[in-house]
């Protein structure tokens, strides 16, 4: 690897215990677990708690990740509160017996601020990838936001994407030198998986590869969304099907009942939606790639699609991801029925503003994070030296 030339001439091995448990999660530190297990400098102990398990294990498969333990937390409408407590209980004994020089977490979920809070128990230090991320409202995301924020505080090392979320954590009095600027690794993986082209499972999905009919990709399942508020996204999606035959609708549904439940009552009996189970992640990557349009309440989502140069409406109030808003390749449009349709129907029929959208600028990656984030890391432990901060083109 080329990050090499940054270490230290002495060889010198650390033990980094990566600890990630849902889907997002999984392909985030994906490109890190791979540099770690790659370098001599790195001994890697990857460890999933399975807060996703299905969805999770197919990450793992699909870049050819082995965890070395797997805290297999998953039951049927587990709360935050439970995953935590598990997480908390289990991984106590393994941080005690593998005694890792650091550990590190991703983004905002569950699984990563109770791991941290177990390193930090155990005073082993903290690194916290994607970090810095803000929408400035505790209770949305829910419970990211508070997730976030709490492994900010005992995070040693805070990897930031982007100098947005840097310039959040300086706000929050956190020391520069602990900050790296490093990209978002959700690219990393991204270009890596792009490029193989999968064929679909779903036979409903292959034959509309090979149609090209233009299609409208929707992903939803954001817990302030559920209720009457995603009844209302099904209905737009009704209308929008309705009123544009000439396009394809794409939902790979998530397994979650409260979001079936919501969405499929106004969607089966429509010709042109294609509702499949939730895809692995290198078909997801592929149908990303084959889309005209994006409309999402995911994080990921926004980072990913305007790597594609694919315009993206966010059904949120607010995001935490505000730099591809600003670059003028993502539009936060709410969660009103009306003002979906609207928003949605205005990207079809304006080329204009379709084409304006398209070419944005990305400002999340070059797929080099994952090289910036082992840099980052080997001068936390003294054995080398950081790479410059990602500057976004």
């Amino acid at each position: 690897m080329i990050l090499k030339r940054y270490y230290s001439h002495t060889i010198m091995t650390h033990t980094i215990m990566t600890v990630y448990g849902t889907r997002p999660e999984a392909i985030k530190v994906a490109p890190v677990i791979k540099a770690l297990e790659s370098s001599s400098h790195f001994e890697s102990i990857a460890v999933s708690t399975g807060q996703h398990r299905e969805m999770l294990d197919q990450v793992n498969d699909l870049f050819g990740i082995v965890p070395h333990t797997d805290l297999n937390i998953f039951t049927h409408g587990q709360s935050p509160s439970s995953i935590m407590a598990n997480i908390l209980t289990k991984l106590e004994p393994l941080l005690d017996e593998t005694q890792p020089d650091a550990v590190l977490v991703q983004g905002d979920t569950s699984t990563s601020t109770a791991a941290a809070l177990a390193a930090f128990y155990r005073k082993i230090p903290v690194i916290h990838l994607e970090a810095g991320l803000r929408s400035g409202n505790i209770n949305s995301p829910f419970p990211e936001e508070a997730n976030r924020k709490i492994t900010t505080q005992i995070a040693k090392l805070h990897l930031a994407p982007t100098s947005e979320s840097r310039n959040n954590l300086a706000i929050e009095n956190i020391p520069p030198e602990s900050i790296s600027i490093t990209g978002n690794t959700v690219i990393d993986a991204l270009l890596t998986v792009v490029e193989r082209k999968e064929v679909f499972d779903d036979a409903e999905l292959e034959e509309l590869r090979q149609s090209q009919r233009p299609i409208l990709l929707v992903t939803t399942h954001r817990r302030e969304n559920w209720g009457a508020t995603m009844e209302g996204m099904g209905r737009a999606l009704r209308r929008l099907a309705e009123e544009n035959p000439g396009y394809t609708i794409v939902l790979p549904i998530h397994r979650n009942p409260l979001v079936r439940e919501a969405l499929l009552p106004n969607l089966e009996d429509l010709p042109n939606v294609v509702t499949p189970e939730p895809l692995e992640y290198g078909q997801l990557a592929h149908l990303l790639s084959l889309s005209r349009i994006i409309l999402t309440d995911s994080g990921g989502v926004q980072e990913e699609a305007p790597s594609l140069g694919k315009p993206v409406l966010v059904m949120r109030e607010n995001t935490e991801r505000p730099e591809a808003v600003r670059a003028g390749t993502v539009k936060l449009i709410g969660t009103e029925e009306q003002r979906i349709i609207d928003e949605v129907s205005q990207l079809i029929n304006d080329e204009q503003l379709y084409e304006a959208m398209a070419a944005a600028v990305n400002p999340y990656g070059d797929g080099m994070a994952s090289e910036r984030t082992l840099a980052a890391i080997a001068q936390m432990l003294n054995i080398g030296e950081r790479l410059p901060d990602f500057v976004a083109a």
